[in-house]
C-alpha cells in the first residue's frame, strides 16, 4: 500500500539533500541547507560540499520541491553491511545508490571497508565503513527502509 503524499514546507535553515538531475550525477544526493523559499514555490539551497566554480564560497541554486527530501534519518552506522545490501555511498561530495558487494574488510590503514558497486555508472569502488549508510527511500513524504 503507497503512503498518502504529503508536501513538505521546509522553512528557512533546514538540512536536505538535493537530487542531482545533470547528466552523469543523476540519483545522487547533496547535503544542502535551505536558504529561502522563494513566491514561485521554489527554494534556494545553500551546498554544504559543492562550491562555486572559482571556489570562493558554497554553491547557491534555485531547486524545484520534488528536487528536495529532508535528511535520512540517522541509522547507527553498523560495522556490518550484508553482501547485496542497498546502501549510499559518500562519492564525489554526495550520496550515491549502491550495493555491497563484498564481505568486510579489515585493513590497518581503514579499518572496516566494503566494495560497492554502482549500477548507473558499472562501477565498484572501495569505502570505509564511515563513508556508507543505510539507503532509505523518500516516498509519499516518508522515509522507507529499502532492504
Amino acid at each position: 500500500m503507497r503512503p498518502p503524499m504529503r508536501r513538505v514546507d521546509y522553512k528557512i535553515g533546514d538540512k536536505v539533500e538535493v537530487c542531482s538531475k545533470e547528466e552523469g550525477f543523476f540519483g545522487s544526493y547533496y547535503k544542502a541547507r535551505v536558504v529561502s523559499r522563494l513566491q514561485n514555490g521554489q527554494y534556494m539551497v545553500q551546498y554544504k560540499n559543492l562550491l562555486l566554480e572559482d571556489k570562493s564560497g558554497p554553491l547557491v541554486e534555485t531547486i524545484y520541491p520534488y528536487e528536495l527530501r529532508p535528511t535520512p534519518p540517522r541509522v547507527r552506522n553498523p560495522h556490518e553491511f550484508q553482501l547485496n545490501q542497498k546502501v549510499d555511498a559518500f562519492h564525489n561530495d554526495g550520496w550515491w545508490v549502491g550495493q555491497i558487494t563484498s564481505e568486510k574488510i579489515i585493513t590497518a590503514e581503514e579499518g572496516h571497508c566494503y566494495w560497492v558497486y554502482f549500477s548507473t555508472s558499472s562501477e565498484t569502488n572501495y569505502y570505509r565503513y564511515d563513508q556508507i549508510r543505510v539507503h532509505h527511500e523518500w516516498f509519499g513524504g516518508e522515509w522507507i527502509l529499502d532492504a
